[in-house]
């Protein structure tokens, strides 16, 4: 505790960050350091710690971050626990310590605050991938910094900048899709609107861009297992996310936990030193994955122990510890008194971490108001939000012209993802429903047809309940609403106390078709002649071959958030065009994979006609249909002869020819045939979504940018080759030339 009258110069609000900084750092010992490095957790992990241990860590041991709040295992899960904790932690932070410093909580608000009850939940990334709008995305991520910041926390651990790259993989659903264009595009809108015009906002939070540098392809699709991948495909697949983060000055990265190129990232001077900070130019905070130093040691085995891995990756360039708590902070002192570790090293880190703290303000007011942070969270406007972002998600993949629903449709609303709460919500959020108020598949429905409406949900995931009231409910339904999917699931599709599925059990990574129940279900109820629409409530792409075949409608939803019952009734009922388009392709059988649109072109020694496609999707990316129709004129190109730091208009005529309003996304695609070294078939390379009234006709202009037509360099830049390009708009094709560049 401070006993000087004389207030310390880093007290002085007016003085300069930089000078406070260097005031309070020259003033820490070398424990006091290492200590704002470290963070603990409220809640069940490895042991469980109470409010009552982390207070004593904190005042004991000057623990620099906390996370009492806003994950899995947390203490808390209702605002006013929150808010309270909060404010009995930082309060003891600033008059129990000797020097005063102010806590840094963080949170995994990864799809708006779902790890709070009362809090607005968004639909997962491969959701928000799914509505194509960057603008409704960065719209979102600042209601989740608000939200957040009101709730008592500063860092949110997001966005996820990884690229789907193998559906088996129990983290697809995190992702916005397959494509590393649209990743890019919309981890980039999270950053501006998780940090705004800057964390000096107090509606602002730190934007944590993970899991660097490469996550999403691990082998078997097995999560954390190794990513073996070719320096050419870290650049060019991985990398752009990252890029563009990076360009809207991203504050924190995050480390990925595998191997990438046989080096754990957590521990690699190459990726965290060498490319990201020295490549890059990244001056952020890089901070822990939880558990990511001591895996090192207890899995990865590339170090002694525990001690040894603090070791490697404070050389590697780990800032903050997420959860490594005193254990972490005491090897360090040791480390560095041994002479093992510079303190400089360890300065240079504190330095960051205390200039964060300062520009958020933390050091004039740490302190929660607790009437605020009930208006706040889980406001009207907020959940209004997440609705419509919900909406733009919808993507319909086949419709025999059933929906939309009449608005007196007497219906039977089945399946285990009708009316379940958690599963609606997916990962990454509250693993009970007490407290929240999302409306569910179920709910949305009743409210959207004056006809009757019966649920009999027929099984859960994996057992038949009573398939047989199904069957007689739905002979007296006009419809059948039947939602399948999987439920709330992390990383590897567990854990089974909370998804209360076994590891055998669907889901998993050794399949992707929906367990026998779940089809038993839908193929008796097919089998009573009532119309079937199916609802697929998931985190990836699921094997729908029987349904895509014999059932007339089929509604890709995702995990759609609060409001998503809402959306999918909407959509029904044809309140809401379904606009989204597939972030993702929809496989045709595990022996299909890997499907990606963006494959790389390849020979074929016997012959093209004896060579099954590379790409033979059940639903290719991109896909979605409307309740309208349209057309697109003639494509052109404001200019089709550019320099490779130019740009160039396409310009797409796009026409609602239907009878009603409607929404679409025009997708432009390039082929590059000017490389040196292979390109895929074709490459996302810009979108914009349109909304045209019946008869209405627009030119929707979409911006190319010739350097993001290029590959990424060994120094992080792309450079784009001369000579010619394919730029594919619907059915068409245009020529596109880059010129030699003279500077």
């Amino acid at each position: 505790m401070q006993s000087s009258d004389t207030q310390p110069l880093y007290r002085d609000s007016t003085v300069s960050i930089t000078k406070r900084v260097t005031d309070l750092l020259d003033r820490m010992t070398l424990e006091e350091k290492a200590r704002q490095l470290v963070g603990t957790w409220a809640g069940h992990l490895e042991e469980f710690k109470d409010i009552d241990d982390v207070e004593k860590e904190v005042t004991e041991h000057n623990v620099g971050a906390v996370a009492s709040f806003g994950w899995g295992g947390a203490m808390d899960m209702r605002l006013d626990e929150i808010v309270e904790n909060v404010n009995r932690l930082q309060e003891a932070a600033l008059s129990e310590t000797r020097l005063g410093i102010p806590l840094l909580f963080n949170v995994d608000a990864v799809h708006g605050h779902a790890y709070v009850a009362e809090g607005t939940a968004f639909p997962n990334g491969l959701g928000a991938g799914a509505t194509w709008d960057v603008d409704l995305i960065e719209q979102g991520a600042s209601i989740t910094a608000t939200e957040v910041r009101r709730s008592g926390a500063h860092q949110n651990y997001s966005p996820t900048c990884d690229v789907a790259r193998d559906p088996r993989w129990g983290r697809t659903f995190e992702t916005f899709g397959e494509s590393p264009y649209l990743c890019a595009k919309l981890a980039a809108a999270k950053v501006r609107g998780y940090q705004g015009d800057g964390i000096e906002d107090s509606s602002s939070v730190i934007a944590t861009a993970k899991h660097f540098p490469a996550y999403s392809e691990p082998a078997r699709g097995e999560d954390a297992a190794p990513v073996e991948v070719s320096e050419y495909l870290l650049r060019n697949v991985f990398l752009p996310s990252f890029l563009d983060v990076l360009d809207e000055d991203v504050e924190s990265v995050m480390p990925c936990y595998n191997a990438v190129d046989g080096e754990p990232a957590h521990g690699s001077q190459r990726y965290l030193t060498e490319l990201l900070r020295e490549t890059l130019d990244f001056d952020g905070t890089v901070v822990s994955d939880w558990g990511g130093v001591k895996m090192l040691d207890e899995d990865h085995m590339i170090t002694a122990d525990h001690r040894d891995s603090v070791r490697q990756t404070r050389k590697a360039g780990l800032d903050i510890a997420s959860v490594d708590a005193i254990e972490h902070a005491d090897h360090l002192v040791s480390l560095v008194e041994d002479g093992e570790v510079a303190e400089a090293v360890v300065d240079d880190s504190v330095e960051r971490v205390l200039e964060q703290k300062f520009r958020l303000g933390l050091f004039e007011d740490p302190f929660v108001d607790p009437n605020e942070a009930r208006d706040v969270v889980g406001a009207d406007a907020h959940r209004e939000a997440s609705l419509d972002v919900a909406r733009d998600a919808m993507t319909l993949l086949k419709n025999d012209a059933l929906l939309p629903l009449d608005e007196d449709s007497d219906v039977l609303v089945a399946g285990p993802n009708a009316d379940n709460v958690v599963h609606q919500l997916g990962g990454w959020s509250v693993p009970d429903p007490e407290g929240t108020d999302v409306v569910t598949i179920r709910e949305g429905i009743e409210a959207a047809t004056s006809g009757n409406v019966v649920y009999e949900q027929g099984s859960t995931m994996n057992d038949a309940l009573d398939i047989d009231a199904a069957v007689e409910a739905a002979e007296d339904a006009d419809i059948a609403v039947v939602a399948v999917g999987e439920p709330w699931y992390l990383h590897e599709f567990g854990p089974t106390v909370d998804t209360g599925t076994e590891p055998d059990e669907f889901p998993n990574r050794h399949t992707l078709h929906l367990p026998d129940a779940q089809r038993e279900l839908v193929e008796a109820i097919h089998e009573t002649g009532t119309p079937v629409v199916g609802v697929l409530i998931t985190g990836r792409p699921l094997i729908v071959d029987w349904m895509a075949e014999h059932v007339p409608a089929l509604l890709m939803a995702y995990y759609p958030g609060t409001m998503g019952g809402h959306a999918v009734a909407e959509t029904l009922f044809g309140e809401n065009d379904p606009s989204g388009r597939l972030p993702i392709s929809i496989p045709k059988s595990e022996g299909h994979l890997q499907t990606r649109f963006n494959h790389f072109p390849h020979p074929t020694p016997i012959g093209q006609e004896e060579h099954p496609s590379s790409y033979d999707p059940l639903f290719e990316f991109g896909h979605g249909l409307s309740y309208t129709d349209f057309e697109y004129g003639n494509v052109s190109m404001a200019e089709s002869t550019i320099g490779p730091h130019d740009t160039t208009t396409v310009r797409v005529p796009v026409e609602n020819v239907g009878d009603r309003a409607g929404s679409d996304v025009v997708q432009v695609y390039v082929t590059d045939h000017a490389s040196s070294r292979i390109t895929p078939v074709r490459e996302l390379r810009g979108f914009e979504r349109v909304s045209l009234d019946s008869g209405q006709r627009v030119t929707v202009e979409i911006e190319v940018d010739a350097a993001e037509l290029g590959r990424v360099d060994d120094n992080g830049v792309r450079q784009t080759e001369p000579g010619e390009y394919s730029v594919h708009v619907g059915n068409q094709t245009v020529g596109l030339t880059i010129e030699t560049s003279y500077d």
